[in-house]
């Protein structure tokens, strides 16, 4: 027997096909676990660390080029699978990744404009969205939407490709956070495409949760094996993502039984439960930053991480308190998708977001109160009687030299 031979390996898929997936998990894994230490090492020895800036979530000098070990294991990934003839977008998807690759990289080197990013992102989308298993034809009724314009579609799809790109970018701010938030995405869509038999997606999506799930026990470290993605990291993460999100929305309806929350004209609503938490820390700040007249590329400390870190919470608490909200929002949908119609379905899903949106109002002002009282108490005794309001005397007065009567 060949192992080689291509119809022996899709014979072996096929007769252990969760097998086949367990490996690619435990493969790129273990891949990408044994990569990344060789990238700290490269990165000390040529001094190339992230500054530490205002802004900035950390507070020592670390490497950020984890993308590289992504980079690597996604493309000996792609070429494994593509082997297996399952499916032909993969080369459109090699091309797409290479080039948010070299744009995320020189990112991390000597920092890209916003428009060389931009530019090289809707290159990328353009090999995704010109695959023609790619075309978005139709939204399924959502809304009483059916068939939709070719041209409208791929700008559709377009816009989506790159929103994501950025959305997931934005998150990347704290150890662990984006991370947590690709695992639990990725092993959704791993199962989704699982139960719909769409092998060649499982296998992506498994395989990046493996990539993650080692770079997390880096991100996580404390000492000198401390490393971040980079933009060259989470550019092509929010790339496979948002083509895996993009996949969902295109694939033929499957088992006509299915129940109505997961039919086909819910597809976007359960996209906006999944990609929870990168789509509404976009949202929110972007909205923030134009009530402020500020332009909404501009930097700040507006992000829903920022907040809870202001509040005291830890990176580690912070990124598990996202990433549990992300699947509280599937949670209330998958629990109600079969009892509501579609329009119902649309209040649900903007209650749950406007309902977050007070809530990080609420946060953000008991922040801002927290961050005063701790200037407040660094202050010399001086300074603080200045500032504070006096308070009024009470009780009898003494008079100097004489008791009181």
């Amino acid at each position: 027997m060949n192992i080689l031979n291509h119809e022996v390996i899709l014979e072996l898929f096929r007769d252990y096909y969760l097998l086949f997936v367990m490996c690619m998990f435990l493969g790129t894994f273990a891949v990408t676990f044994y990569l990344i230490p060789k990238v700290l090492w490269v990165s000390k020895e040529k001094n190339l660390m992230a500054e530490v800036v205002g802004r900035s979530a950390h507070c020592t000098e670390t490497p950020s080029f984890g993308g590289v070990a992504f980079y690597i294991t996604l493309i000996l990934v792609l070429a494994l699978i593509q082997s297996l003839r399952l499916n032909y977008v993969g080369g459109h998807l090699i091309g797409a990744i290479t080039i948010l690759f070299m744009v995320g990289l020189k990112d991390d080197l000597v920092i890209s404009t916003a428009r060389v990013k931009l530019f090289g992102q809707i290159a990328a989308a353009c090999f995704i969205i010109f695959s023609p298993e790619m075309h978005l034809t139709s939204l399924y009724g959502f809304w009483g939407i059916y068939e939709i314009p070719e041209i409208l579609g791929l700008l559709l799809t377009g816009f989506l490709i790159i929103a994501l790109i950025n959305a997931y970018n934005l998150i990347d701010g704290i150890d662990g956070l984006a991370a947590l938030v690709g695992i639990v995405i990725s092993t959704l869509y791993a199962t989704i495409f699982y139960i719909t038999e769409n092998p060649y997606f499982v296998l992506i999506s498994v395989s990046l949760g493996g990539i993650l799930s080692a770079f997390l026990r880096f991100n996580y470290s404390r000492g000198k094996r401390k490393i971040f993605m980079g933009d060259s990291g989470s550019l092509i993460v929010g790339l496979v993502l948002a083509f895996l999100s993009i996949k969902l929305l295109v694939m033929t309806p499957y088992l006509p039984t299915i129940r109505q929350g997961f039919s086909p004209s819910n597809r976007l609503l359960f996209l906006a439960c999944i990609l929870f938490i990168p789509v509404f820390d976009t949202l929110r700040v972007i909205l923030l930053r134009l009530l402020k007249g500020d332009s909404p590329f501009s930097a700040d400390r507006e992000h829903a991480h920022h907040i809870l870190l202001d509040l005291g919470l830890s990176h580690k608490k912070a990124g598990i308190f996202l990433t549990s909200l992300n699947l509280l929002v599937i949670g209330v949908y998958c629990i109600l998708a079969n009892l509501l119609s579609n329009l119902w379905l649309s209040f649900l899903v903007t209650a749950m977001y406007g309902s977050m949106f007070l809530l990080f109002y609420v946060l953000k002002k008991k922040s801002i109160l927290r961050m005063e009282m701790k200037e407040t108490e660094a202050l010399s005794p001086k300074r603080k009687a200045l500032i504070l309001p006096r308070r009024p005397k009470t009780g009898v007065r003494r008079l100097k030299g004489k008791e009181p009567l």
